[in-house]
Order: structure tokens, then C-alpha cells, then sequence
């Protein structure tokens, strides 16, 4: 099956409701729309977000916004049952096929859309079942409430195991300047040798979150690049990502306007190899292996 085409860099939603900014409805309808003037027209939800909350705020402002819906994509993720929002007495995952149907047509409706052109795993559960998924996704890609399939958080035994019953395409992981280990345990080969193309959560990693030697490594080295390039350093660690071979889709959480409108030169902005082996090397803290 042919993937769905998302923008080169996805928004991400996860901070756009009560759990961060807490956008109002128009200043939401605003964000979609300056993402999608700047060649973002991918968003990323999960059911989870907000407490269960964010997905209908966004799709009360998706309706304000006026946008068009074949012009934009939708991302979704379930599987996760929290207690926060919901009358559980413990986190736990459902992967049955009852409830991921019915997570899915919550998602739909709460979106205001009638289908999502990406479904994801949120998190794997030992106790998943894979026949049980691979009926969960035929029937809703049958009844086109989902265009395309993938997985979140997976290792690659994980995502083989679905894999073997039903096409995965997309894997959203962990992979940062800061969060590198995915590119030698096997993951982003995998991902390659079978045509499934990875999202980047957290892409900009904690370069700007925490206060450490590395770090502090890498902000030095970034002072250096950025007079190189002449570009922000939230640019050359989305560049970082970007070349990697296996084609990686950061997922940016800014609704900062000036930080949407500067994604693009992300995209556009070719790291000398040295450059990148570099920014590595001072993550480690050593020269590469």
C-alpha cells in the first residue's frame, strides 16, 4: 500500500491543551493555520493528551479554522488507558480489537474528521495480541476510518511481531541529538531494510531542558554552528535528524510563530557530514566509536 504523504516535519499536539499551553480555540485555529501557511500539514494527536481533552479541542478549532481537510493530515495514537480523564483505577494498555475500534471512532469524532490518514500503537503491552490488532486495523482501514498503520515507542522484535500480521509503516520513536542510541541497536536498520519510515518525538532532545555536561557540549559547539550556518540552534538539531538516511520525521511541539515559521529552513539546510559527526561526538562526550 502505497503511504499516506505527510509534511516533512509533523506538528505535534501533545502541549497545545491543558497540559502546557492551553490554547483557546481561536488562538488553536490560528496555530493549525500558520503551520499549514508554512508547509506543515501534518498533525500529531493522541487520544491520551490533555487527559483526553486536546483531540476535541482541536477539532472545535480545525472547524473555526476553516481549513480544508484533504489539505491537511491527521495523526492519531491509542492503546493507552490512564487514569487521569478516565474512570480507571490504574494505567494499563488495551490493544483489544473492541477497544481500539472504539478508540479510533472516539478520535473521529472528537477530531470532527471521518478518518484518521495515520493510526499508531501508542505504546507496546505485553499482553498484546497480534491477530487481534492486524483485525482491529483491517476492518477500520476496510471501513476508511484509517488510511495507513504504524506503531509508537516499539523495539524492532515488537514491531516485527505486528509486522508479520499486518503492514506497519510508521514508527514513531525517541531520537534526538541527545537521545541517539536507536541508531546502533538496530532500530533505524530495521526500519530501512523494510520500508518503515520513522517519527522523531522530542527531536530537539533536552539540548534546552536540562543543564548537564553534555549538554553543556553540545550548546558550545552549537554557538559555532549557528554563526556557520547563520540559523537558530533548534534549526541545526532538526537538520541533525533530518539527514540521517532512514528519512526521519521530527515531530515539533512549538506553537511559537517564529519558531513554526523557521521549520522550513530545517528542511532546507544540508549539515556537513563533519558538522554532524561533530554534533555526535560531543553528545557522547568521546570521538565516535
Amino acid at each position: 500500500m502505497t503511504k499516506t504523504k505527510l509534511s516533512p516535519i509533523i506538528a505535534g499536539t501533545m502541549n497545545w491543551g491543558v497540559w502546557d499551553k492551553n490554547l483557546s480555540t481561536s488562538e488553536m485555529a490560528h496555530s493549525i493555520h500558520l503551520c499549514a501557511e508554512n508547509g506543515i500539514s501534518t498533525f500529531d494527536h493522541a487520544d491520551i493528551y490533555g487527559g483526553y481533552t486536546t483531540e476535541a479541542a482541536f477539532g472545535k478549532a480545525f472547524q473555526e479554522s476553516k481549513t480544508a481537510r484533504e489539505k491537511v493530515q491527521f495523526i492519531s495514537k491509542c492503546g493507552i488507558q490512564h487514569t487521569q480523564g478516565r474512570d480507571n483505577s490504574i494505567k494499563h494498555y488495551d490493544y483489544s480489537k473492541k477497544y481500539i475500534i472504539w478508540s479510533v471512532e472516539n478520535s473521529l469524532k472528537n477530531l470532527k474528521t471521518d478518518y484518521l490518514d495515520v493510526l499508531l500503537l501508542h505504546r507496546p503491552s505485553p499482553l498484546m495480541v497480534a491477530d487481534e490488532i492486524a483485525e482491529a486495523v483491517t476492518q477500520l482501514k476496510a471501513e476508511r476510518k484509517i488510511i495507513d498503520f504504524g506503531v509508537s515507542n516499539f523495539t524492532t522484535s515488537q514491531t516485527e511481531l505486528i509486522q508479520q500480521k499486518t503492514t506497519v509503516n510508521y514508527n514513531q520513536i525517541q531520537f534526538s541529538a541527545t537521545h541517539h542510541k536507536i541508531m546502533l541497536d538496530g532500530s533505524l536498520d530495521y526500519m530501512q531494510m523494510h520500508n518503515i519510515r520513522p517519527m522523531s518525538w522530542n527531536p530537539l532532545g533536552s539540548v534546552f531542558r536540562e543543564d548537564n555536561e553534555q549538554t553543556r557540549r553540545l550548546k558550545k559547539l552549537l554557538v559555532q554552528l549557528v554563526e556557520k550556518y547563520s540559523v537558530g540552534s533548534d534549526t541545526i538539531l532538526l537538520a541533525w535528524i533530518l539527514k540521517h538516511p532512514s528519512k526521519v520525521i521530527p515531530v515539533a511541539g512549538t506553537v511559537n510563530s517564529a519558531r513554526i515559521q523557521a521549520l522550513d529552513k530545517a528542511i532546507n539546510l544540508d549539515l556537513d557530514p563533519l558538522d554532524w559527526f561533530a554534533i555526535w561526538s560531543e553528545s557522547m562526550g568521546e570521538k565516535v566509536p
